[in-house]
């Protein structure tokens, strides 16, 4: 009984506020708004714009580091196994190889935007 109750409040609430967002009427409509937006470039200008090196080297490093950050996620549960100390020994070496690449691309000027 609790859990049907329970449902039928989240259904009706689900239901009042989309029947309420489709029938409440947008009060400010702009140009700006209507138009698609495309990572800060104007979607309706040329399409032959000079793409920026910098930015892509920059959007290359964020990749790399949030795949060697991904690969730190399974470590919580890899601590329950028996090899502890192969766990502890493997998390060190990726933390320090994260951490010889940042310090890597802080000495070669990678992260300063503004040259």
């Amino acid at each position: 009984m609790n859990m049907l109750l329970t449902l039928t409040t989240n259904i009706a609430l689900a239901s009042l506020l989309v029947m309420i967002a489709f029938w409440l009427p947008q009060l400010n409509i702009y140009a700006d708004k209507a138009s698609p937006y495309e990572c800060g470039f104007d979607p309706m200008g040329s399409a032959r714009l000079p793409f920026s090196m910098k930015f892509f080297l920059v959007a290359i490093t964020f990749l790399l580091f949030d795949l060697e950050i991904a690969l730190l996620l399974p470590l919580p549960w890899a601590s329950q196994t028996n090899k502890l100390t192969t766990m502890l020994i493997m998390a060190l070496l990726l933390i320090s190889l994260l951490a010889a690449s940042l310090a890597y691309e802080w000495t070669e000027k990678g992260l300063e935007w503004a040259e």
